[in-house]
């Protein structure tokens, strides 16, 4: 029996020819449908040149149990999500590799309701039953009567309709954004929207960067993570005197805002608009408040904004299986990490790379601010080093031999993922108030540092370089 590399802790993502082809897909097909036993699943892919024989191959798998299998096409993973719950599906799978290099592919898998799965949610349950071919008797395939169907359908329509529901149309003033969908899926769905604002006449104009999807990436593959592609927005924004730019990795599930001089906004400072959004948009007349679900990683700046429009503040571990189960146990209304995760109760809990735009754009209609005086005040209440790794031999070590330093002089210790500790520095100038939390990739040996003070830019870029020095020592 050999090992399928290809399974990772919350998805499937492999080299190709190496770790995924098509014969993998049709096993992890047929291993997801005797897993799961499902009826009905919904199957969609981004725009990568494999991902249509990838999609064909785990759908023969899935019919070969029985499956039917109903194909939306070229898709994002959220309208995979979105159209598992409305179409009452038993399960979902998105064919994608999201931001990996170009010879990489790989698929996210949900249940009904498009629940996670995930390593200990079913995923290593499936990889088992893929490794280990049960369908196979003496070398021969078994064959279920009768064979799953395949039928091509749309949910696009459905999915915008219920994109324009996150906003009050009437609420939106005239707005210029610019949209770099890096040749990716997110293209098709702005074109839609743009059709959808026409109709209801939403006046928002649209500048399109990279928009044509294209598996070939010739502009780069689509991560805004990285600083070097970040450039093609912030400089249309520019141009074009845009209100906002927006940019989304291949799959769309992620977004990243630029303000309207260009300037990148860190994930952190959007969850924090977005968990306002969400408080004041709260009209149920209802006396329960509103929960939000946020990541340990740096919190001061979401806590604060969340108490100040009484919602209730829940920290939950980093990662979507975590941050979707914990959203689901609370019944919170969002849920945001400052990866640029952003999640929805009314989008079946699930991450969106389109609705926080949404919400941004009316938030910068009703405040009638631009959107870096929105940022501005709240990077300057609560400064931040963004996440920095650090590739290390011994993680584990690295991370005990920070404890050990700074322990003593903590005033408060966290350990909900990885390490979070809050100190209050007393000197000559005053008291000041700073925290890091430091966590181990699950997947890489590599540790991520984040600090963030209260006001305090020096303090905090001067505790990064110390603990920067301490770990990498």
């Amino acid at each position: 029996m050999t090992e399928l590399s290809c399974f990772k802790a919350y998805d499937i993502r492999g080299e190709l020819g190496v770790e995924l082809n098509e014969d993998i897909a049709y096993r992890i097909g047929r291993a997801y449908a005797l897993y799961l036993k499902p009826k009905r699943v919904v199957i969609g892919g981004d725009i990568r040149l494999t991902t249509k024989a990838l999609k064909l191959a785990f759908s023969d798998g899935l019919r070969d149990e029985g499956v039917d299998v109903f194909d939306i096409g070229m898709t994002g993973t959220e309208e995979i999500y979105f159209a598992t719950k409305n179409l009452a599906m038993c399960g979902g799978v998105e064919v994608t590799a999201s931001h990996n290099p170009m010879n990489y592919n790989g698929m996210k898998l949900v249940r009904e309701d498009s629940k996670p799965i995930s390593g200990d949610t079913g995923l290593n349950a499936i990889k088992a039953l893929a490794e280990s071919l049960p369908w196979k008797d003496n070398g021969a395939t078994k064959q279920v009567s009768p064979r799953g169907q395949y039928q091509k359908i749309s949910n696009l329509d459905a999915y915008v309709e219920h994109l324009l529901t996150y906003i009050t149309p009437s609420n939106i003033t005239p707005l210029k954004l610019v949209v770099n969908s890096g040749n990716g899926a997110a293209g098709h769905v702005v074109d839609a929207l743009e059709i959808a604002f026409n109709k209801f006449n939403i006046p928002i104009e649209f500048i399109k960067v990279h928009h044509d999807a294209d598996g070939n990436f010739p502009n780069g593959i689509p991560n805004p993570l990285l600083i070097e592609n970040r450039e093609d927005t912030a400089k249309a924004v520019r141009e074009h005197g845009a209100d906002m730019g927006i940019a989304w990795d291949g799959d769309f599930d992620r977004c990243f805002l630029f303000d309207e001089t260009g300037e990148f906004i860190e994930g952190y400072y959007i969850v924090g608009l977005l968990a306002e959004a969400f408080l004041k948009k709260d009209t149920s007349g209802n006396s329960r408040r509103q929960k939000i679900i946020y990541d340990p990683r740096l919190t001061w700046n979401t806590e604060q904004i969340i108490k100040e429009n009484n919602g209730e503040a829940i920290m939950s571990k980093t990662g979507h299986a975590f941050i979707k189960e914990r959203m689901r146990e609370e019944d919170a209304v969002y849920g945001g990490e400052m990866s640029a995760h952003h999640y929805f109760r009314d989008f079946a809990y699930c991450d969106s790379g389109m609705i926080p735009w949404l919400l941004v754009a009316e938030l910068l209609s009703v405040k009638k601010q631009a959107l870096s005086e929105m940022v501005k005040n709240r990077i300057a209440a609560f400064p931040s080093s963004g996440e920095i790794n650090s590739k290390l031999e011994n993680p584990k070590l690295a991370i005990e031999r920070v404890l050990n330093h700074y322990s003593e002089q903590a005033v408060d210790i966290d350990y909900t993922d990885g390490i979070g500790l809050a100190f209050n520095t007393v000197n000559d100038s005053g008291s000041f108030e700073w925290r890091f939390n430091l966590r181990s990739s699950n997947t890489e040996p590599v540790v991520r540092l984040n600090v963030e003070s209260k006001g305090n830019i020096a303090l905090m870029q001067e505790k990064t370089n110390e603990l920067l020095e301490l770990l990498r020592k």
